[in-house]
């Protein structure tokens, strides 16, 4: 039957983060720090926001492009935390997370052999929906020494006649990386000298430390039209499992987007939509909260790997820990495969998030904080016997 798949979908390997989360999903005692999923339960009143929906019989289609009340919920959101300005009306569309609004940009903005620069490591999924659009990627690498920043220098020395955009994502998974205001705005300046779209996936914008302020990529300085948003309410809200994100770009490119969104998804869910808009409107304790304890795990896993041997730069944002596994002298996927296996602890190797990312490891602290302890208790014996 090989010959009935498209050599697109063939050619693309499958995702390098289910083999260790299948295979973690066969044993029984297994500490996991791979899947980048909030442990928290939604908060209350999103639930309850939810159940009153669906007791009102809010079961049907909403708008392809979400309830009115939704999208105007997230214009003023993002107004009053980055002072950027869309109109509800054009500007926004509410997608199955953040997934398909990759989807429906790649889909809507990509005709075949058009190149997309992307900073590596980076989120598994960008590649692929890059390619499945018919466009090409083209990687450029960061590194540890650097802050896992990449630099508009780096970007451009990689620009060719056929670059159409630049997809960035900051807070960045799987490094935690953050980029400064200056390396943000060099971009920016890239961006409009080469007429490039920035397509920014910012759904972890609410979850970054050390009292750094994120930067909405559209609020710089003459790039809100040419700024595609990505972002959703799966992290910051812990709502992984309602499927709502949302897509914000200027109206011609958005009118595009929708029309994919019509043919292929129809709406977003409808129940999700209502929780998601009492998301906006009254759980910021619930997220500061959430990202309180997320920081609290954060000092204590990077400190464990740093006292254990495995050098590891401190994250700004999101909620994942990158350390070089170098040490060891272990590839990445050796050293996943025989911490998995042996001590029952599952880390994601640094290779699935592209060539830049061998030689290190990625540790989501989304988990509780005694089984990080736990974790690491069982790292200190795995580098007894390996380190």
């Amino acid at each position: 039957m090989d010959r009935f798949v498209s050599k697109r979908v063939a050619d693309t390997p499958p995702s390098g983060l289910r083999k260790f989360f299948d295979i973690a999903a066969e044993m029984r005692d297994v500490i996991s720090l791979g899947i980048g999923e909030p442990d928290f339960v939604t908060p209350r009143p999103i639930i309850r926001a939810g159940q009153r929906a669906l007791a009102r019989g809010e079961t049907h289609y909403t708008s392809n492009s979400g309830t009115f009340e939704l999208r105007d919920a997230i214009s003023r959101y993002l107004n009053r935390l980055y002072a950027v300005d869309y109109d509800p009306a054009n500007e926004i569309l509410v997608t199955v997370g953040v997934s398909e609004a990759m989807n429906l940009t790649m889909t809507a903005l990509l005709d075949p052999g058009d190149e997309v620069i992307v900073p590596e490591p980076c989120f598994v999924a960008y590649q692929a929906t890059i390619e499945f659009a018919g466009g090409v990627v083209v990687n450029v690498p960061t590194f540890m020494d650097d802050g896992f920043a990449v630099s508009a220098e780096t970007i451009e020395a990689a620009i060719t006649p056929k670059t159409k955009a630049i997809f960035i994502g900051y807070p960045c998974n799987p490094t935690g990386a953050v980029l400064t205001y200056q390396q943000m705005l060099d971009i920016a300046d890239l961006a409009i000298k080469h007429d490039l779209v920035v397509i920014s996936d910012e759904i972890y914008g609410r979850l970054i430390y050390n009292d750094i302020e994120h930067i909405c990529f559209a609020s710089l300085p003459g790039m809100k039209d040419r700024t595609v948003l990505l972002n959703g309410f799966s992290k910051s809200h812990a709502m992984t499992g309602w499927r709502v994100g949302y897509v914000c770009a200027h109206a011609d490119l958005l009118f595009a987007m929708r029309k994919v969104h019509q043919y292929i998804m129809m709406s977003a869910p409808t129940i999700a939509q209502f929780a998601a808009f009492t998301a906006l409107e009254v759980a910021d304790d619930d997220v500061e909260v959430m990202r309180q304890d997320y920081d609290r795990r954060r000092r204590l896993i990077v400190d464990g790997f740093n006292t254990l041997g495995l050098d590891c730069f401190e994250p700004k944002g999101a909620f994942y820990a990158f350390p070089s596994i170098q040490r060891t002298g272990m590839t990445s996927d050796e050293f996943c495969m025989r911490f998995l296996h042996e001590y029952e602890v599952a880390m994601i190797p640094g290779n699935a998030f592209g060539a830049s990312g061998a030689g290190y490891a990625r540790a989501a602290y989304a988990t509780a904080y005694d089984k990080i302890e736990e974790a690491l208790n069982r790292l200190e014996s795995f580098m007894r016997q390996y380190g």
